[in-house]
């Protein structure tokens, strides 16, 4: 059931949704049967693994928030990614909600899951849901004319111990499009057809030399080539970014911490430094080597990271550092052979020694390493790894589960 609200509760709904009914987004095609690949940040079981570095035993009957579902393309992803879940996606526009429910009808969707609601609501007017294990709220709070309350109102929907997923705006890599946002509002185009037609016409008329052009040919062409995609990211009526130093004040709340980016690789000064440059970046602290990541790729377009709501009313707990690289080394020999384990569901190509792994990328597995795997897979869930039927000993086989953690095909669960 729909709940549109009689009186906005920000400044922005009422020509954000109005912008959204015009220009449902994002624009992804809508097909029968389940959406295509996957994304690990909309499977709960890979979040938590990740960033908690175990998963609690089965069952998981994990209850999700998509707060700013749009035309549903998370949402979609949600159930197929959790299946048994219980799944709330709200969107305060019709027009991208009509889009969302005969995406979700297609897939499948609803039977993937225990409950889906698909509902017009804003995620500000959502007092009496939850608790929710998992809330994701992607390219959603930056088009608030207040985000930090936006922020208040999910934290308590969440559990003790729940994560929120965020996705912001990052000022250095839309310098080119705050650009061209100023240049088609100071003309007028508005925010209808004439202004995606004129805005179109913008970057076929610039001169090909033009920074505004090529940066636009050589990065977001396909991105925009969708109508609803290319109206959100030049026409949008609303929208805040940040850097670094503004969004930790942001997110600096009570009763939250930050748990992590969940694209750490990019904020890895290995990906740009190499030698004594690197060396020095290391032993900075962590969000001293994310600011220099920060200054040294001005392409960074935006943030997506995890919030945890704390446990209980002490004091704050230790922010997250880089986790991806840390968790497979914080399990002793020991408890990593007492430890029971899950195959990602996040994997193209499973069971294989050939495959793309949770970011899409290519992974190639040892025949040991799929061995364990599937010795894991056909065992009694819970099944501690160093009592697996396999030809290895217990040195070969810590080694061989390492580098599947690594790799992130091997899910732990808690003792």
């Amino acid at each position: 059931m729909d709940h549109p609200p009689e009186a906005p509760l920000d400044a922005a709904t009422p020509v954000v949704s109005a912008f959204y009914d015009r220009f449902p987004y994002p624009g992804d095609p809508l097909q029968d049967g389940p959406p295509p690949g996957y994304n690990w940040r909309w499977c709960v079981d890979s979040v938590v693994a990740a960033v908690d570095g175990s998963l609690p035993p089965p069952p998981r009957p994990w209850r999700i928030l998509d707060a700013g579902c749009g035309t549903g393309v998370s949402t979609d992803y949600l159930c197929h990614l959790n299946p048994g879940a219980t799944v709330l996606a709200v969107d305060i526009s019709a027009g991208a909600l009509a889009v969302a429910r005969e995406r979700t009808a297609r897939s499948g969707a609803a039977a993937r899951v225990a409950e889906l609601r698909i509902e017009q609501r804003s995620l500000l007017d959502l007092a009496g849901e939850g608790p929710f294990d998992y809330i994701n709220s992607v390219g959603v709070l930056h088009h608030l004319d207040r985000p930090e309350e936006g922020l208040r109102a999910l934290v308590p929907l969440l559990r003790p111990g729940g994560l929120l997923h965020l996705f912001l705006y990052a000022d250095g890599g839309r310098w080119e499009i705050h650009r061209t946002q100023r240049a088609l509002a100071l003309m007028g185009v508005g925010t209808g057809p004439a202004g995606l037609r004129l805005g179109r016409e913008l970057f076929a008329t610039l001169p090909e030399t033009n920074r505004l052009r090529r940066h636009h040919e050589q990065r977001w062409a396909l991105d925009t080539a969708a109508d609803a995609n290319f109206a959100d990211m030049y026409l949008h009526p609303q929208e805040t970014s940040y850097d670094l130093e503004r969004l930790f004040r942001f997110v600096d709340q009570p009763g939250i911490r930050f748990a992590g980016f969940s694209n750490p690789e990019v904020w890895d000064p290995a990906r740009l430094l190499q030698g004594e440059l690197l060396e020095r970046a290391r032993a900075l602290p962590a969000r001293q080597q994310w600011a220099l990541v920060e200054s040294l790729d001005p392409d960074i377009s935006h943030f997506e990271f995890f919030l945890r709501r704390q446990e209980g009313d002490g004091a704050p707990e230790a922010e997250a550092a880089a986790w991806s690289d840390t968790a497979p080394q914080s399990w002793t020999d020991e408890a990593l052979l007492a430890a029971g384990g899950e195959c990602n569901r996040c994997l193209w190509g499973w069971p294989s020694t050939a495959l793309l792994g949770p970011d899409l990328r290519p992974l190639t597995l040892t025949e040991e390493e799929l061995a364990l795997m599937e010795a894991l897979e056909a065992a009694p869930a819970g099944t501690p790894i160093g009592a697996l039927p396999l030809g290895q000993g217990p040195a070969e086989r810590v080694a061989v589960a390492r580098r599947l953690l690594a790799e992130r095909v091997l899910l732990l669960l808690k003792a």
